[in-house]
């Protein structure tokens, strides 16, 4: 049997409020905000990748916006590898980093992480539930992956790896981790 993407919302464990997911697809506009450690490596390439497969969207409008929980990198631009990975695929997209600050939860509809050491980062920051039903993990976009709840024995499977330091073919995996996620995302806005 193939599942519907309203059938992924149910087993997308990260959301504790299943209606507030429901309610961000009518919406006039729809701000994404995902966030990784540095704000140099995964997150630009996810924003890259976001704002290219959501470009055409209008019913909602997609705005995408990064930073990372740590201040290490800010004003700098993205790494070189991670430049380099997204224009070789062909998207286009200008960033410097910045740190996560907790007024994004009020800014954002959804906070999206890319690894649970982030996401924990993020849920300390959280003042409220409603925040914290934000909070999802970007690979829960995934159909592969929907179904893992963060929390759970296999919860280490929805996080992106971190490239920092490492090779370009590093750099490569994590750009295709991250079109499969935005392509679930994509599909999941437009269900």
């Amino acid at each position: 049997m193939k599942r519907t993407w309203e059938n992924y919302t149910r087993y997308m464990h990260s959301f504790k409020n299943l209606d507030y997911l429901s309610q961000l697809r009518k919406q006039p506009v729809l701000s994404v905000h995902i966030v990784c450690l540095g704000n140099i490596c995964r997150s630009p390439i996810a924003n890259a990748v976001l704002l290219s497969a959501t470009k055409d969207l209008s019913a909602p409008k997609v705005k995408v916006d990064s930073s990372g929980t740590g201040a290490w990198h800010v004003g700098q631009p993205a790494a070189e590898y991670s430049k380099q990975v997204w224009q070789d695929a062909g998207y286009e997209y200008e960033h410097l980093a910045k740190q996560f600050k907790v007024d994004f939860f009020q800014k954002h509809d959804l906070i999206l992480a890319m690894d649970l050491s982030n996401r924990n980062n993020l849920l300390k920051l959280a003042q409220s539930e409603s925040d914290k039903n934000k909070i999802i993990m970007f690979t829960s976009f995934d159909a592969s992956k929907s179904h893992i709840d963060p929390d759970g024995k296999d919860g280490n499977l929805l996080s992106v790896p971190d490239p920092y330091g490492g090779s370009i073919d590093q750099f490569q995996s994590v750009l295709k981790i991250i079109e499969q996620a935005a392509t679930g995302f994509t599909s999941w806005v437009r269900s």
